[in-house]
This record gives C-alpha cells, sequence and structure tokens, in this order.
C-alpha cells in the first residue's frame, strides 16, 4: 500500500502558526459540539430530527453561498443529484439523525468514543466494494481490539448492556457514516469537496425534516430557551462550518496522515469537556474503553488509509 507523503506540495506553505490554529479550531470544534448536543437532546428535550435537519439546511446553504462568492460553480450534472442523495442518506438521514437520538441518554464523552470506532467499521465494509482493500492480520487485530473497547465503555452498565439502544443507536451512526464515506469515494463528482458537502447537507437536512414531520416531531417541540438557541448555534457554527472549513483546508496543505490525528484527539475532548460538566462520568471502564479503542483504530487506519482520504465525523 503506498502510504502519504509526509507534506503535501503547495506554492505557498502556510505558517506553522496558521496550521496550529487550524489543528486547534478541529480539535475544540468537533471535540465539543458532543456536549452542546446532549445539551439541546438530554437538557432542552429538542426533537432529534428537527434539531439536525433545519441545522444541517442551514449550513448547506452557507457553505453554497460561500462558495458561489468565491466563484465556485454550483452547477449539478442529472445523475449527480441523485449521487449526492444518496450519500446524504447515509451520512445525514442515517449518522447524523442516529446520533441525535442516541444522545437523549448516553453521556457526550461516551458518544464520542463510540463515534471514534468509524474507521474500523469503515475497515470492514472496504471490503465489500470493488477494489477495496482487504485487511492484513494487523487490520484484523486492530478490529478485533476497537470492538473488545467497546464493551469495556459499556461494561458499567452490567445486566442491561444489550439493552442499552442508545449507544446501540450511536454504534449503527458511525457504522452509517463509514458506508456512507465509502459510497461517496466511489462516486465521481466534477464539484469541489465544500459543495458537494453542501449539497449533502441540505438534502441531508431536508430528509431529515421530512422524517421528523412523519413521526411527528413538530408536536414535541417544546419552547425555545436561551439555552437551546445557543446550543443549537454553537454546533451549527463550530460543529458544521468552522470545524469543517479548517478540515478542508488542512487537507489542501499538509499530509492526509495528520489531519487524521483528530480521529484520536476529539473522543479525549470530549469526554473531558463531559467530565468537567459533570455530565459523563470518568472512571476505570470508561478510561479503558476509549484506550483501547484508539489502539484498534490505530491499527486499522495504519492498514488501510489511503493516500489522499480521510473520514468525517458526523457533526
Amino acid at each position: 500500500m503506498n502510504e502519504p507523503a509526509d507534506e503535501i506540495p503547495h506554492l505557498t506553505p502556510p505558517s506553522p502558526l496558521a496550521i496550529a490554529c487550524a489543528f486547534g479550531i478541529v480539535y475544540f470544534s468537533w471535540g465539543t459540539t458532543y456536549m452542546a448536543t446532549s445539551i439541546a437532546m438530554k437538557e432542552e428535550h429538542m426533537p432529534p430530527g428537527l434539531f439536525g435537519g433545519v441545522r444541517l439546511c442551514l449550513a448547506g446553504t452557507i457553505l453554497l453561498v460561500y462558495q458561489a462568492c468565491r466563484g465556485e460553480s454550483l452547477r449539478l450534472g442529472g445523475g449527480d443529484y441523485l449521487r449526492l442523495l444518496l450519500v446524504s442518506w447515509f451520512l445525514f438521514l442515517g449518522a447524523n439523525y442516529l446520533i441525535n437520538v442516541g444522545q437523549q441518554k448516553e453521556p457526550s464523552g461516551v458518544a464520542a468514543i463510540l463515534i471514534a470506532t468509524t474507521p474500523l467499521w469503515m475497515g470492514l465494509f472496504a471490503m465489500f466494494f470493488p477494489s477495496g482493500e482487504r485487511l492484513s492480520w494487523r487490520g484484523w487485530l486492530g478490529l478485533l481490539i476497537g470492538f473488545a473497547g467497546i464493551v469495556l465503555t459499556k461494561l458499567d452498565d452490567g445486566p442491561n448492556l444489550l439493552q442499552n439502544y442508545h449507544a446501540l443507536f450511536i454504534l449503527a451512526s458511525a457504522a452509517a457514516w463509514a458506508m456512507g464515506s465509502l459510497v461517496s469515494r466511489h462516486m465521481a463528482l466534477k464539484i469541489s469537496h465544500l459543495t458537494s458537502a453542501g449539497f449533502q447537507m441540505i438534502f441531508g437536512g431536508l430528509s431529515q425534516i421530512t422524517l421528523a414531520t412523519i413521526l411527528g416531531e413538530w408536536n414535541d417541540l417544546p419552547g425555545l430557551t436561551g439555552k437551546a438557541i445557543a446550543a443549537f448555534c454553537y454546533v451549527l457554527v463550530f460543529g458544521s462550518l468552522l470545524g469543517f472549513v479548517a478540515f478542508n483546508w488542512l487537507l489542501g496543505h499538509i499530509s492526509v496522515a495528520k489531519v487524521g490525528t483528530y480521529a484520536y484527539v476529539n473522543p479525549v475532548v470530549a469526554v473531558f469537556i463531559g467530565w468537567c460538566c459533570g455530565e459523563t462520568p470518568l472512571d476505570v471502564w470508561i478510561a479503558a474503553g476509549i484506550a483501547v479503542i484508539l489502539v484498534g483504530v490505530y491499527l486499522v487506519r495504519a492498514d488501510r488509509t489511503p493516500s489522499g482520504e480521510i473520514d468525517v465525523e458526523p457533526e
């Protein structure tokens, strides 16, 4: 397997300070949005489909306006709409909606740890795609270690381990994001990544709002408090916009392997923030679980991460 270059050639290399600031934005933004989502779901009882759907539509619209102002074409081919719609169902109707549902009960730090299994799912699913990479013994060992970490993380649930369906929703969210990422990689779209993401967010957001309407979430919509609005705006600005733009900027300037360190840092940030807020318990099983999962993720990513590709979590 070809390893990604240590550095990506660029005509005007950015300063170390700019790179450090971009990393800080990605680590902080994506690591703290779990707490904001937890506040919206658990404390403010926001309907998961409406919370996610409206936010995605706004974020997608802002991204497309930004691209238009930069002179980027927003034109899509006839088949592009169907391709983007399919990907949006995996990434946003599936993954984003499911993590919102899961965080109605699960602590934010635990949710981040479970979402950190996304590379494990990608390593597993990639084998079933045309020209998909096959895991070596190291990759399979990483899968076994990673999924063992999930059990450790939830071991304190005792007899209720298999009954905790909210944790299963979050694991399904990670699996859906992995599948959507793989499907997206195998589609030939002649548009920029940010433009593609903008359309996917809008399509996924409209799909979430449609599902929320079918499920009667409009009837469950509570009165909007300042705390609920703040949580919504925080995830919109830091999760879907600042973090995402900083992430894409880093991809254009440094190696994929270095950008991919967010997969190891974000769960730690989320657990720490949740613990500081008294929302995520920090016990021996949580600590052991996150350590074991990240070891598994490291083995799988080292075994199969292709040059120029990286996984983005569902925020």
